[in-house]
Parts: C-alpha cells; structure tokens; sequence
C-alpha cells in the first residue's frame, strides 16, 4: 500500500495547492461516464452468474452524491441454506446442470428485496469491500470452492458486495463526472463517514435484518473509524475484520516504505493529478523510480507490497494483477501517508491550523478514538505474522484500543505463516480463517 508524500514540501504549499486543484483529473485515460451508469457488463455477469449463483445488480447513493455499486448473490449455487447439497455437489462436478445454469442467467436485473413473510435462514451478510485500489472482484477470483463470497453463500449467507468509489463499478455521481478532479476530492475520511454507512443502511433497508460486516486491508481501517463514530453499529450484528490497517507506522513493505518518505500524495496534487490512477504515465513513471531503488523487486510486485504469501495460486496472482490496482483520490493516498508519519488515526490534516479549524473547529484533526467502539459489539480479528502491511506490532497497538472490548465479543486469530493477500486469496484461506470466522458468524446468532 503506497503511502506518499515529497520530503522537501513545505506543508504550507501542499495546502495551497489541495485548495487549487485544475477543474479536470490529470493524469486519467478514462472517459466520460454517466452519473449513474454500472458498465455493461458488471460484476454479477463476469464473475458470479458464469459459476451457477443467482446475482442481483444494485446502486446505493451516498449522502454526498457518489453512486456505488453492489452485488447481491442472495443464496448458494442450488439455493441451499445449510451447506452442500447432492445436487449442488454434481453442479461443482460438471454434471447436468444446464437447466439451472440457463435459469441463472437471467438473473441480471434487481428483484428486490425478499419478501418479508418468506422465512430464509436469518443471515443477511454483506461483504464491504473498500480497499485501496481494489473493487469487490477480489473476493471473487479464486473457485467457488476457496472464494469467501461463494463459501459464505454456500452456507446459507445472504451475501452482498460493495464496490467503494472511484472503482471501475462505482464511478457514478448525481452531478460530477469522473474526469472532474472534485470527483475525486476524498479521503478514507467520507469512505467511513458515507459510504459504509450507505451500504450497511442500504441492505438493512432491504432485508430488514442486522448485518455481519467483512474487511479486509483498508475496508478494515475505514471500517473501525466509522464504528468509532457510533456510525450503523445499531445495524450491525458483528464484524470480520482480515489483515488490519488501523495503524500503518511500522509496515515493512519496501516500496510503501519509500513512497511515504517520497510523500507522492502531495507532489501529484502539485502537478494537478487529483485522480491517482496507477495505469496513469506520471504516476507510473513515479512507480518505475521506485522500483528502481534498493531492496524493491517489482518482478514480483505483489510480494514488494504485501509480504510473502504463502498460499497463493500463480494463475489467480496474474488475474488480480491484470485487474488491479485501480484509481484512488490523490487526497486518499495523503491520508495514508499522514496515518503512516504520524502514528495516530485521525481525520484528513489540511496543514493548515486555519483550514483545519474551518473543517473541524479546531487546529488539528480530530482524532479518532477506537476505544469508542461498543465493547459489545462481535469483532473477530484476524492476522499474519509475514503481512508487511498489517504489521504484528502495528496490529498489537489496535488490539491495546480494545483492550476494554467484552472479552467474549472479542476473538483474535493470528495465522504465523500468512502475508496480506493470504487471507482473501490463499488456497489454504477456507480451511485456516474462514470455517473459524463462519463458527463466529454462527455464534452470534
């Protein structure tokens, strides 16, 4: 996770210059898209139906205009609500399943909400996913047998997916267009303050059921400041939260390492790029600087970002890396540059005791507090001892915030031989984290 900043800016320029941003994003490939159009062909089309589960297609609107998208695969392959089935069992062996598959197909267009006189299984489960560069493909990439989506269905889980803005799912906004560079004017900040609370009331609108949240990486971070703010805990059930990022100050990933010491946020916001696109010419030549430097191996850059996965398949390493990285906001990426400088997790600093007075009635950032997170709330955490970003020590000072959690609402798993993408595409992910967090899931029932 690259997290920037140029050493030799004065915090009084990087200031200005967030303030006068060009009226279009540089450094962007993209064309124009309508407010509110989801590519022609989604995610339900590409990644769900074509493996035999139902999919439903939706858009959430945030209160400050962005246009999200989210998938709904509301049952197992055979419709099950309990597991695997003989049928479903014959699906998965390439058996006769024509009929079913054909069926599926259809399936593109919403059909609303289960009614709510019909008794499914009482799990609504929605998966929000909000890293940093990536959309909710990611939890779709590896078979149905080993992807948490697909599983989590599979055991009766009504599963929802969320793509955060500025994915190539959710660039829709009531009045801007994604080559605006006010488009792209955010931080974590309104990922935690719009559009988590966005998907979790909108699902829970839908299914009038208490929701179970999974994180992973940065979907934890904007998780856990959200929660902090008393944001929709009255609508949760619990929380999953996979390789934590709450606090960033000893992360051992080279290239991260070196991209916070180069402070790129606010050098890209100097030259204009208010969307940081990484497919982008000067962002990418900013990336091929840094993998110039010492102890960088970008012949194997998943491994320079993440640390050394233990468990991953080469063909699935290679799609993730076709598809992603993603655009982020230039403003998100010196957020994080911030979270990693200062140690602490606090809102978006303007540098500028004025502009941040003007924002938050005070000269600094308001701090957020995890410790206001309800001690009853079900949280299970879970974490590696190779993840370069999620770094033990950095995990050990978010799990001292919750130190004065329910001690039996709190469950830590620590996975020795995990790195960062372990836990959301490792072929072992089914058997070491996810049976444990669906028993969590189950208990909370």
């Amino acid at each position: 996770m690259a997290l920037p900043r140029w050493v030799f800016m004065g915090l009084g320029l990087l200031l200005l210059l967030l303030n006068i941003v060009p009226e279009r994003a540089y450094g962007s490939s993209r064309g124009a898209v309508s407010a509110v159009q989801i590519p022609p062909v989604g995610l339900c089309a590409s990644s769900v139906i074509v493996h035999g589960y139902k999919c439903q297609e939706f858009e959430v609107k945030t209160e400050d205009g962005y246009v999200l998208s989210m998938q709904r695969i509301p049952e197992g392959r055979v419709g099950g609500i309990g597991g695997r089935t003989r049928s479903q069992f014959c699906c998965n062996m390439a058996c006769l399943c024509v009929k079913e598959f054909s069926f599926y197909l259809k399936q593109l267009q919403p059909t609303g909400p289960t009614p709510m006189g019909i008794k499914k299984q009482n799990l609504k489960f929605p998966i929000v996913k909000l890293d940093l560069y990536y959309d909710g493909m990611t939890w779709l990439l590896n078979s149905p047998e080993q992807s948490l989506a697909f599983i989590l269905a599979d055991n009766g889980f009504d599963v929802w997916i969320a793509n955060g803005r500025g994915t190539r799912y959710s660039l829709g906004h009531a009045t801007l267009q994604s080559t605006d560079a006010k488009y792209w004017n955010w931080s974590w900040d309104e990922l935690a303050l719009y559009d988590l609370p966005a998907t979790i009331d909108f699902v829970y609108g839908q299914t009038g059921q208490k929701v179970d949240y999974v994180g992973h990486s940065m979907g934890t971070l904007v998780a856990l400041a959200s929660f902090s703010q008393g944001n929709m805990v009255n609508k949760l059930r619990s929380a999953a939260l996979l390789s934590p990022v709450a606090y960033l100050s000893h992360m051992t990933t080279v290239i991260g390492v070196l991209a916070a010491q180069a402070f790129v946020g606010e050098i890209t916001t100097l030259i204009g790029v208010a969307e940081f696109n990484p497919h982008g010419p000067l962002v990418a030549n900013f990336l091929k600087t840094l993998c110039l430097a010492p102890g960088v191996d970008c012949y194997n850059l998943l491994t320079a970002l993440t640390g050394r996965n233990c468990c991953l398949n080469e063909s699935i390493v290679e799609t993730l890396l076709k598809n992603e990285p993603q655009s982020t906001a230039t403003k998100n990426m010196v957020h994080l540059a911030q979270t990693v400088r200062d140690g602490i997790l606090s809102k978006f600093d303007y540098a500028n005791p004025n502009i941040n007075l003007e924002h938050y009635g005070q000269e600094k950032p308001p701090v957020y507090n995890l410790s206001n997170i309800p001690n009853n709330l079900p949280l299970f955490v879970s974490y590696g001892g190779q993840d370069s970003l999620a770094d033990v020590r950095d995990v050990e000072t978010l799990l001292d915030s919750l130190k004065f959690h329910d001690g039996d609402k709190l469950q830590v798993q620590f996975v020795k031989d995990y790195a960062h993408a372990d836990f959301i595409m490792g072929v072992t992910a089914k058997d070491i984290v996810y049976n444990t967090m669906l028993a969590f899931f189950k208990r909370q029932l």
